[in-house]
C-alpha cells in the first residue's frame, strides 16, 4: 500500500522489493524502507538497486530528501552507494516488442479533483499514530521537514494536464481504429468487433478457418480501402503512443536529475574573493571521472569548473560563460566536429589552452607559454615542433605501429632531458609535457599536481605561484596487471601474475583470456573492473587483466600473449618465456582498432594489416566486449547502440577480424554499470569457441542450417549465388577428412549426397509432414536416402513446458545481472511476449506443432553427429494484416524450438549457417548491441558459435549477420561471370542491319530503301519496338529522309552491340571449388573487358605467361595488365580456401578479415574467399571518388529530366539510401543526394567527414540552378549501420530548410516552411524507414502471398512501412506519414543504384519492393494532388559501369533480354539442380512485381518466357524434374498475370498453364502424401 502522507500530498509509493536483505534491516536511520542486493563476491561492498518510485506530484524538495535519506541510511549501513535509481512505472516503461502487461513497480496518477480526497484520508489515517506503518511515519517526518514546493507543483500540474492530453489522443485513435474493425467485419464476422478481437481471433482459430474468414474479407469490395485506413491510423496511434512514453520517460528522467542532485546546493552561499586561477576542464570520452574532477582540493587561488562534452549540447551557457571568465582552459577526448568547431570559437581569447588525445583541429589550438601546436605553413598537420618529433623518434621500436607507444615513453623521461635545454621554448614544453605526464598518469592526486603545475607556471603572480609546490608525480606503470585480491593491486609481468594467481587458486579455470583493459579506468578504481573480473572467475575463466592506455594494445598481443599455435609456429625457443604467457582467447574492453587505440583513428592510421597478422599469429578468437563509455543504459535500451558508440565498439574492430561483440553495459549519469548477464553471455561464448579447439573432431556435434524462405515454392536448399547441394558434398567430404563423425559405424561410402539431404528437408517442409512428427522424418530420410547406417532422421518434438523452460531468465536475476535498466525484466518475460503474439503455448496448435498436440516439431537429417535442418519460417508469410499491424511480433514457438533445441538438448558445439542468408540475425531486438531480455537472435542463438558461410560480395547484411547473430563470416565467391551475347531474333535484326550498314556500290540508296521493311520487320520480331522507338512513322518507313533512318538503324545497332556485351552471373558456385580454365577466363575477361585481349586472357589462365620470360609475345604495354591478370588468377585458384576458412571457424582459430565486395566492383582486394567478410569506417562516407562520380550521376539524372520536361527542374527526387551499395560504392548515393541538394562532405584533419554544408547559391552548377529537395528512402541497414550519415544529413536538411534563400532555388525550404503552414510537425524530416529495429516494406511479401488488388495498395503498404522518421537528437523512428506524404506529392524522381552484376532489378525481389512500391506511392500521391502521376520517372544507375543512368523500363528491358530470355543465362542457371530451378522461379515472382508496382508490363517478355520455360520441353521437364515446387510457382506467376491483366496471352497458352499448374500441385500433394500417410 502507498504511504500516506498527511496534507495535501498524493500518496508516495515506496515499492521495495519483499525480501529485507539481512545487512540492511536494522537500518534504524531510513525505517519501513527494505533493500535488496548481492554480495559481489567477497568484497567488503555490496551493490544495492533500490526501487524507489514515486507520483510524479510529489514535491522536487520531498524527493531530494527522501533519496538523501537512503543514501545515508546505505553510507551509515556502510554499503557502497552507486546512486539512487528509480524504477517504475508501468505505463511509462515496458520491456521492448512486448505487447503483454507486464507488472511492473505501480505509479499513482491522480487528477487534482481526487486531491482533495487523497488528503483528507491521509489526514485520518495519520490521526492515529499507532496504526501507521514504519513507512508511513517516516513519510510524515519527511513532509514535516520540507515546506510545500508551489513551482514544483505547478510545474507538475502542467506535465500531469499533457500527459491526461495524450492519453485522450491516444484513446481516441484507439476507438476509431475498433470501430473501423468493427463497421468492416460485422457482415463477415460478428465476434470481430475490435482490433484485440480480431487479433484474438487470429490466434484461437485454426489456420482453416481463420483463411475462411479472411476470404470473406478480402472478398468485399472495401477490403482495399479498410486495409489503407486502419493502417494509417494504426501508424498514427503508434506515433501518438510514442508521445505520451516519451512524455512520461521525460517525466522520469526530471525526477532522476532532481533526486541526485548534490545536498550542497541547499547550503548557504559563502563570500569569497574571486580566485586568480579560473581554468575550466572539458572532458569527453571519460565523463565517468567528472566526480573525480569536481573533488579536486585545490587552494582557493585556483577554481576550476568540470563540465563533460555533454553539457556543450544541454548546457551550452553555462559551458559560455564559464569560458568567458576562464584564463586557462583544459580539454582532453573531444572530437565531435560541431562541438570542436563550438569551442575553438570560445576559446581564442584564453591565453592558457591544453588540449589533450583530440581532434586535430582542437589539439592544434594548444597554447602555453611560447609553446604552440599550430599547424605549420606548409599545409601539414598540426603536431609537436619538429625538434621533439627528433626526439620521439628515439623512443620505442622502429616498426611504424609502434610510434605512438614510443611517445607514451617519452612522456615518462622527456620532462628530465628538457631540464637541462636552456630557453624559455624549452621551459615551455617541458612544462607541456610535464603537465601531460601528471594528467596521463590519472588520479585524484596526479590530476591536482597538474592543475597545480598550470597555476604556479602560467596562471598566478608570483607571490601566489610561491606557495604552490606540486608534488612529485605518483606513477602507475603504462602497462601492468590488475586484479582486485592483489594486495598491491597490479604486477608489472604476466608470469608472475600467473604464479601469484595458480598459488592463490590453485583449483583455477585451465581457460585463460587475455583482456586489455583502459588503464585510466584502473587508476580511478572504477568498480566495474573488478565486479567484471570477479563474474569471469564465477564463469570458470581465468582473467589475465592486463591495463594499458590504448595505443599499446597490439604490443601486448604481439609480444606478451602468446598461443599453442604460434609456439608451434615458431618454436618456443624464439619466443620470451620471462615476458609471455599463454592464452586461449583475446578480449579487448577498449575497442577501436588493435593498432593504434583510440588514436587509430587519427595520427597512426588503422593499420589493420598489421592487426591482422598479429591475430593471425595467435590463431585464437579475437573478441571486443566492452561497456558504453559514450552512451547511456537507457538510450541502449530505448534506441540501439548509435553513432560513434558503434563505430568504437563494431565497426572498427571488425576491420581487424573481431567477433562477437558483446556490450557489458553503459552509463548511468556520469557512473559507468555493468550489466553482468552480459558478461556471463560473453564467458559462455569464449568457453565454447576454446572448447571447439580443444575437443577432438569426432566428438563435435555440428549443426548444419539450411534456409527453405519462402516456404511453398521449393526455397528449401537454396542460397544467394550458391549451389548449396553441392557445397554440401564438398562440406561433407571435408568434414569426413578432418575427422567429424559422419556415420554411426564410420563408413564414408554412404553418405548422403547434398541433394538427397535437401529432398528429405523439402518434403519435411509441409505442415502435414511436421503434424507427424518423427515418424514422417523417418519416412523421408529412408525414402531420399534410403536405409542405411549413415543416415537417420534426427531432432524431437519439444513441449511447450520445456520451450518456456528454455526462454526463461533465472528467478534469481535482478538488479546486479540486468544493470541499472529503466524496468526491471521478469523471469518469464520472453515467454510472455511470445504467447502474447501466438497465445498460450499449450493451446497453440499453428506452425510445426504435433498432431497430438504434444508439442513443436523439430526434424532433420542426422548424420552422425551432424545434424541437418531447415531453418523455420518466420510464420507470418501470407498475412497482410499481421504483417502491416503487429510490429512487435516474436518468432513463432516452433522457431524458438527449433534453435532452443540444438543448444539445449542436442548440446550442438556450434551451428554451420549455409548460405547468404537467413533470418536469425533478422529477429525482433535492438537494433545494435544484443540486450538478453529482448534481442530474440541472442536468445535463440545463445552461446553457439555461429559460423556462417556468406557472399562474399554483400558486406552490408553480413553486418546484421555478425552483429546480431553473432556469425563468424567465411565468404564465398560470386559465381563465374558471362557475356550476354546475342540470340535468335536478335541475331537475325542485328544481321539485316549489318547488311544495311554495310551496303555499299553505286546503288547503296536503293539497296538500304529496299531492306528498311526487312529491318523493321526483324526488330519487330525482336521486340525492340520500345527499346529502341521508330523517330516517325512507323506504318511509312519508306518516305522516312534517308538521314534519318540511317541514325535509327544505327541506334538499334548501339543497342544491339550494348546487349551483346552486357555482363550476367552464371550459374551458381560451389563452396571450395576450384575453377576450371574456363571459368578462370570468364572472371577475367569479365574483369578487364578491351584493356587485355583475349590472347592474353587465354594463356593467362592456361598458365603460359609468366611476365618477363614468356614464351608468347604481347605488347609492351600490356605488361601491367598482364600482372594483374596473373594475380587474380593465383588468387581465384586459392578458392578452396574457403572450405579451410570454414574447418578453421569450426576448430576455434581466428578466421582472417577481408574487406566485402566483388571482383569487377572493388578488384582482387575481395579475394581470395573464405575469410571474414566487413564493411567500411561509417565516417569516411561519401569518400572522394564516390564524391566525383555521385555528383557526375546527379548532374546526369537533372540534365536529363530537364531535357525531357521542357527546361523545368524536379522539385523533390527520392533517392535510395541502401546499406550495400552505400558500402560497395563508399557512398554514391550519399553524393548523389548532396549534389542535388548543393552540398559538400567537410573532413577534419583525420579525414573522418564531419558536416555536409550547403554550396552558395551561385556556385552550384549549371549557374541558376535550384537546391532540389531529396526525399531519402533508407534500408534498415543503412540506418542502423551509417547512423553518423543519417544526423549528417538531417543536420544539413535543417540548415537548408533555415537557409535565407528564394523559394524558387530552394525547394527544400519552399516545402518545409508549405508544411509548416498546415501545422506539419518537423517539416524539415527527409529520411525515412521502417520502424527501429523493423527491416523491409513487407511488399514483397504480399506480392509473393498474393494478397494484393492493385498497385495503389501495394504503395500504401509501402508508405505505411517507410512512413517512420530519423535524425539527430531523439528522432529515431517517429511515425510522419504527413511529412512523408507531402514529400511524395512533389516527388518527380525516383533514383536507384544497382551495385553489382550479380543481382540486378529484375533478379531479387527487394527492387520492386521499395523501388517499384516508393514510385507507385509517389504516383499515387501525385494524382491525389491533382498533378500527372505519369511525370514521376526513375532513374536506374549501374555503379559498376560507367554507362549514364537510364530509365526504369529500359533497364527492366535490357535485363530480361540479356538474362532470363537469354539461352546462356537459361541454361547455365538450370544446370544448377534444384537451386538453379529455385533461382529461375523467383525471377518470374519479381516479373509480377515490377508490373504490380512499377506497371511494367511487356507481352513480348512475357511471350518469350512462356518460350523459355514452358513450351521448351526439354526446359520444363529439367526445372520440373529438380524441383517441381519451384517450376509451379513459375507456372502459377505467368498465369497470374495473365489474371491481373498483366498479360494479353491466347487462350490456348492459358489452358496449357491451367493443366500443367493442376499436374504439379497432384504431384507435389503426392510426394508430401508419400511420407504422412
Amino acid at each position: 500500500m502507498p504511504a500516506k502522507i498527511p496534507g495535501t500530498r498524493q500518496p508516495v509509493t515506496l515499492n521495495p522489493n519483499p525480501e529485507p536483505f539481512p545487512q540492511l534491516t536494522g537500518a534504524t536511520e531510513f525505517p519501513g524502507l527494505r533493500f535488496s542486493g548481492t554480495p559481489e563476491g567477497s568484497r567488503p561492498r555490496i551493490r544495492l538497486s533500490i526501487n524507489f518510485s514515486m507520483p510524479t506530484s510529489t514535491s522536487t524538495s520531498l524527493r531530494r530528501m527522501s533519496v538523501r535519506s537512503v543514501k545515508n541510511a546505505c553510507v551509515r549501513s556502510r554499503a557502497h552507494v552507486y546512486g539512487a535509481h528509480v524504477y517504475g512505472a508501468a505505463s511509462a516503461h515496458r520491456a521492448p516488442h512486448s505487447s503483454s502487461a507486464i507488472s511492473w513497480p505501480t505509479r499513482t496518477y491522480a487528477s487534482s479533483s481526487s486531491a482533495s480526497a487523497s488528503s483528507s484520508s491521509a489526514a485520518s489515517a495519520s490521526s492515529s499514530e499507532s496504526s501507521s506503518s514504519p513507512a508511513e511515519q517516516f513519510s510524515a517526518e519527511i513532509l514535516a521537514m520540507n515546506p510545500d514546493d508551489d513551482d514544483a507543483s505547478a510545474d507538475t500540474s502542467a506535465q500531469e494536464e499533457e500527459r491526461l492530453r495524450l492519453a485522450n489522443e491516444v484513446s481516441s485513435m484507439q476507438t476509431s481504429l475498433d470501430d473501423a474493425y468493427s463497421n468492416f467485419f460485422s457482415t463477415v464476422d460478428e465476434r470481430i468487433n475490435d482490433e484485440a478481437a480480431f487479433k484474438r481471433l487470429a490466434l484461437e482459430e485454426d489456420g482453416e478457418t481463420f483463411s475462411k474468414i479472411m476470404q470473406s474479407a478480402e472478398a468485399k469490395p472495401e477490403w482495399t480501402a479498410f486495409q489503407r485506413d486502419a493502417a494509417s491510423t494504426r501508424v498514427l496511434l503508434d506515433r501518438a503512443r510514442a508521445k505520451l512514453e516519451k512524455h512520461i520517460q521525460n517525466a522520469d528522467a526530471r525526477q532522476v536529475l532532481a533526486l541526485a542532485e548534490d545536498e550542497d546546493e541547499e547550503k548557504e552561499p559563502t563570500t569569497t574573493a574571486a580566485p586568480a586561477a579560473n581554468v575550466v576542464l572539458i572532458t569527453g570520452f571519460e565523463s565517468f571521472n567528472v566526480s573525480l574532477y569536481n573533488s579536486l582540493n585545490l587552494p582557493k587561488s585556483v577554481s576550476i569548473k568540470v563540465f563533460s562534452d555533454r553539457d556543450i549540447e544541454s548546457n551550452p551557457e553555462a559551458v559560455e560563460s564559464a569560458l568567458a571568465q576562464a584564463n586557462a582552459v583544459f580539454m582532453s577526448l573531444l572530437f565531435d566536429y560541431d562541438q570542436v568547431e563550438w569551442l575553438n570559437a570560445r576559446i581564442k581569447d584564453i591565453p592558457t589552452r591544453l588540449v589533450f588525445e583530440s581532434a586535430l583541429e582542437l589539439m592544434s589550438s594548444t597554447r602555453i607559454g611560447t609553446f604552440t601546436m599550430k599547424p605549420p605553413k606548409d599545409g601539414k598537420k598540426a603536431g609537436p615542433p619538429p625538434a621533439v618529433k627528433a626526439i620521439l623518434s628515439k623512443f620505442g621500436s622502429n616498426r611504424e605501429e609502434d610510434k605512438l607507444v614510443g611517445y607514451l615513453s617519452f612522456l615518462k623521461i622527456g620532462p628530465a632531458l628538457l631540464r637541462f635545454v636552456p630557453g624559455e621554448k624549452a621551459r615551455d614544453l617541458r612544462n607541456w609535457l610535464q603537465i601531460y605526464a601528471y594528467w596521463n598518469q590519472a588520479g585524484k592526486h596526479n590530476v591536482e599536481q597538474a592543475f597545480l603545475t598550470l597555476a604556479k607556471e602560467y596562471l598566478l603572480d608570483e607571490s601566489s605561484s610561491q606557495r604552490l609546490k606540486p608534488q612529485k608525480l605518483i606513477e602507475t606503470p603504462a602497462l601492468g596487471v590488475y586484479h582486485p585480491d592483489y594486495d598491491k593491486r597490479y604486477f608489472t609481468s604476466l608470469p608472475d601474475y600467473m604464479t601469484w594467481y595458480r598459488q592463490q587458486k590453485p583449483n583455477a579455470a585451465k581457460t585463460v583470456v587475455g583482456m586489455l583493459l583502459y588503464r585510466k579506468h584502473v587508476i580511478t578504481n572504477q568498480p566495474y573492473i573488478d565486479q567484471l573480473i570477479r563474474r569471469l572467475e564465477c564463469e570458470d575463466l581465468l582473467p589475465v587483466p592486463v591495463f594499458i592506455n590504448g595505443v599499446e594494445a597490439h604490443t601486448v598481443v604481439r609480444d606478451l600473449f602468446t598461443t599453442e599455435h604460434e609456439i608451434q609456429q615458431v618454436g618456443s625457443s624464439k619466443l620470451d618465456q620471462s615476458k609471455q604467457i599463454m592464452v586461449d582467447a583475446i578480449v579487448s574492453t577498449i575497442g577501436f582498432p588493435l593498432v593504434g587505440g583510440p588514436a587509430g583513428t587519427m595520427e597512426a592510421g588503422r593499420q589493420q594489416d598489421i592487426a591482422s597478422t598479429i591475430l593471425q599469429s595467435k590463431n585464437v578468437p579475437y573478441v571486443v566486449a566492452a561497456p558504453l563509455l559514450i552512451q547511456d543504459m537507457a538510450s541502449w535500451a530505448r534506441d540501439g547502440i548509435a553513432g560513434l558508440q558503434s563505430v568504437v565498439l563494431y565497426s572498427l574492430p571488425e576491420l581487424d577480424g573481431a567477433i562477437d561483440t558483446v556490450t557489458l553495459g553503459g552509463l548511468v549519469g556520469d557512473d559507468i554499470f555493468l550489466a553482468e548477464e552480459r558478461v556471463v553471455a560473453l564467458a559462455r561464448r569464449l568457453k565454447k569457441w576454446v572448447s571447439l579447439r580443444r575437443k577432438p573432431e569426432s566428438e563435435k556435434r555440428i549443426a548444419v542450417i539450411l534456409y527453405g524462405f519462402p516456404p511453398g515454392v521449393g526455397a528449401t536448399g537454396t542460397a544467394a549465388l550458391l549451389n548449396v547441394p553441392n557445397s554440401l558434398d564438398a562440406m561433407i567430404a571435408r568434414l569426413a577428412d578432418e575427422g567429424y563423425q559422419l556415420s554411426n559405424d564410420g563408413d564414408r561410402s554412404s553418405l548422403p549426397t547434398g541433394e538427397s539431404i535437401v529432398e528429405v528437408l523439402r518434403q519435411l517442409e509441409g505442415e502435414v509432414a511436421a503434424a507427424r512428427g518423427m515418424g514422417a522424418a523417418s519416412k523421408a530420410v529412408e525414402k531420399a536416402i534410403g536405409s542405411s547406417n549413415t543416415a537417420s532422421a534426427g531432432g524431437t518434438v519439444v513441449s511447450p513446458s520445456l520451450l518456456k523452460e528454455w526462454l526463461s531468465f533465472p528467478e534469481s536475476y535482478g538488479p546486479t545481472e540486468w544493470g541499472p535498466l529503466p524496468f526491471l525484466p521478469s523471469s518469464d518475460l520472453m515467454v510472455r511476449n511470445m504467447q502474447s503474439a501466438w497465445g498460450d503455448l499449450r493451446a497453440y496448435r499453428g506452425i510445426k506443432t504435433a498432431q497430438d498436440g504434444s508439442g513443436f516439431v523439430v526434424a532433420g537429417v542426422q548424420c552422425g553427429n551432424v545434424f541437418f535442418g531447415v531453418q523455420p519460417a518466420l510464420g507470418v508469410e501470407g498475412d497482410p494484416m499481421r504483417l502491416l499491424f503487429e510490429r512487435d511480433l516474436t518468432p513463432h514457438p516452433q522457431y524458438a524450438a527449433f534453435y532452443k533445441w540444438l543448444s539445449e538438448d542436442y548440446e550442438a558445439d556450434a551451428v554451420l549457417h549455409m548460405g547468404m542468408h537467413g533470418t536469425v540475425e533478422w529477429l525482433p531486438g535492438s537494433p545494435l548491441g544484443n540486450t538478453g531480455y529482448d534481442s530474440w537472435s541472442d536468445t535463440l542463438l545463445a552461446d553457439l558459435p555461429n559460423v556462417y558461410v556468406y557472399a562474399a560480395n554483400n558486406p552490408s547484411e553480413s553486418v546484421v549477420a555478425k552483429r546480431r547473430g553473432y556469425g563468424t563470416l567465411v565468404s564465398y565467391n560470386v559465381p563465374p561471370y558471362g557475356r550476354s551475347g546475342l540470340y535468335a531474333a536478335l541475331t537475325e535484326a542485328r544481321a539485316v542491319l549489318t547488311e544495311y550498314r554495310e551496303a555499299q556500290g553505286a546503288d547503296v540508296a536503293d539497296v538500304r530503301l529496299a531492306l528498311r521493311e526487312q529491318i523493321m520487320q526483324a526488330i519487330e520480331k525482336a521486340g525492340l519496338t520500345s527499346d529502341v522507338p521508330f523517330p516517325g512513322d512507323a506504318e511509312d518507313v519508306q518516305s522516312t529522309s534517308p538521314e534519318l533512318f540511317d541514325r535509327y538503324a544505327d541506334d538499334v545497332y548501339g543497342y544491339l552491340s550494348i546487349l551483346e556485351q552486357r555482363l550476367f552471373s552464371s550459374g551458381l558456385h560451389t563452396l571450395g571449388q576450384k575453377p576450371t580454365e574456363g571459368v578462370l577466363v570468364s572472371y577475367l575477361e569479365a574483369y578487364f573487358g578491351d584493356s587485355l585481349s583475349t590472347e592474353a586472357v587465354a594463356a593467362v589462365c592456361a598458365g603460359k605467361v609468366e611476365v618477363g620470360g614468356e614464351s608468347l609475345a604481347f605488347p609492351a604495354e600490356d605488361e601491367a595488365k598482364l600482372r594483374e591478370a596473373i594475380e587474380i588468377k593465383q588468387l581465384l585458384e586459392r578458392t578452396p580456401e574457403e572450405l579451410d576458412g570454414v574447418i578453421r571457424a569450426l576448430n576455434g582459430e581466428f578466421v582472417p578479415p577481408a574487406t566485402g565486395g566483388d571482383l569487377l566492383r572493388d578488384g582482387p582486394g575481395v579475394l581470395p574467399t573464405g575469410r571474414n567478410v566487413h564493411a567500411l569506417d561509417p565516417y569516411r562516407m561519401p569518400s572522394a571518388s564516390a564524391t566525383t562520380r555521385g555528383g557526375a550521376v546527379a548532374r546526369a539524372i537533372l540534365a536529363k529530366h530537364v531535357a525531357d520536361n521542357d527546361g523545368v527542374y524536379p522539385e523533390t527526387v527520392s533517392v535510395n539510401l541502401w546499406g550495400l551499395d552505400a558500402i560497395k560504392t563508399k557512398g554514391e548515393s550519399v553524393a548523389v543526394a548532396l549534389e542535388l541538394v548543393g552540398a559538400r562532405a567537410v573532413a577534419e584533419g583525420t579525414g573522418r567527414v564531419a558536416r555536409f554544408e550547403l554550396i552558395p547559391l551561385d556556385e552550384l552548377q549549371p549557374p541558376g540552378r535550384p537546391r532540389v529537395d531529396v526525399l531519402c528512402n533508407m534500408s534498415g541497414i543503412f540506418r542502423d549501420t551509417f547512423a553518423n550519415v543519417v544526423s549528417l544529413l538531417d543536420d544539413l536538411f535543417e540548415r537548408a530548410a533555415a537557409a535565407d534563400e528564394p523559394e524558387e532555388r530552394n525547394f527544400i525550404r519552399k516545402h518545409a516552411r508549405a508544411m509548416e503552414a498546415q501545422g506539419i510537425e518537423r517539416g524539415t524530416a527527409r529520411l525515412f524507414s521502417n520502424p527501429a529495429g523493423d527491416y523491409g516494406s513487407m511488399v514483397n511479401e504480399r506480392v509473393g502471398a498474393g494478397n494484393w488488388t492493385s498497385g495503389d495498395e501495394l504503395g500504401d503498404t509501402w508508405v505505411n512501412r517507410n512512413s517512420f522518421s530519423y535524425g539527430r537528437g531523439g528522432e529515431r523512428g517517429e511515425a510522419r506519414p504527413e511529412v512523408l506524404n507531402s514529400l511524395l506529392a512533389t516527388t518527380d524522381r525516383v533514383v536507384q543504384a544497382i551495385d553489382s552484376v550479380e543481382y540486378g532489378l529484375t533478379d531479387i525481389q527487394e527492387y520492386y519492393a521499395n523501388t517499384g512500391a516508393l514510385l507507385s506511392a509517389a504516383r499515387s500521391a501525385k494524382a491525389k494532388s491533382g498533378a500527372d502521376p505519369s511525370k514521376v520517372g526513375c532513374s536506374i544507375v549501374e555503379t559498376f559501369g560507367d554507362d549514364d543512368p537510364k530509365e526504369l523500363d529500359e533497364t527492366l528491358r535490357m535485363e530480361y533480354r540479356t538474362r532470363l530470355l537469354n539461352p546462356r543465362w537459361a541454361e547455365a542457371m538450370s544446370e544448377q539442380g534444384s537451386g538453379g530451378a529455385f533461382e529461375i522461379s523467383q525471377r518470374f515472382t519479381a516479373m509480377v512485381g515490377w508490373a504490380g508496382t512499377a506497371g511494367f508490363q511487356d507481352d513480348f517478355v512475357y511471350d518469350q518466357s512462356f518460350e523459355t520455360y514452358v513450351a521448351d520441353e526439354a526446359m520444363r521437364e529439367k526445372l520440373r524434374e529438380a524441383n517441381p515446387e519451384a517450376f509451379k510457382n513459375v507456372v502459377r506467376r505467368m498465369l497470374e498475370l495473365h489474371g491481373r491483366g498483366f498479360w494479353d496471352a491466347d487462350d490456348e497458352r492459358i489452358k496449357e498453364l491451367q493443366e500443367l499448374y493442376s499436374e504439379l500441385d497432384t504431384e507435389v500433394e503426392m510426394m508430401s502424401a508419400e511420407i504422412t500417410s
